[in-house]
């Protein structure tokens, strides 16, 4: 219980480096997967990616320390996020 805990739960990011490297992933996300958006939404995809890539990370005892792992997980879980948001709205455009 000694370790600090930062904002969402990654250890030793700060807000800036979330919206930093939360923008870069889902700016490099978006390109990956062939969509374009504008840089709130890439860092929203971005931070939410890095929440998503931390959990499959934690899940399958992956250690996250470092910014290079830290911009990885964050990019993962931002390509998982956009394929999920794309594959959900092209089903809800077809009804």
């Amino acid at each position: 219980m000694d370790q600090r805990v930062t904002l969402l739960g990654t250890p030793n990011i700060h807000f800036v480096s979330l919206i930093i490297i939360g923008g870069l992933a889902g700016w490099i996300g978006g390109m990956i997967v062939g969509w374009r958006h504008g840089l709130s939404t890439n860092i929203l995809v971005g931070i939410a990616g890095s929440w998503i890539g931390s959990e499959l990370a934690s899940m399958s005892d992956f250690a996250i320390y470092g910014s290079l792992k830290q911009f990885l997980a964050a990019l993962v879980g931002s390509i998982i996020l956009l394929i999920v948001w794309r594959a959900l709205s092209s089903r809800s455009a077809a009804y």
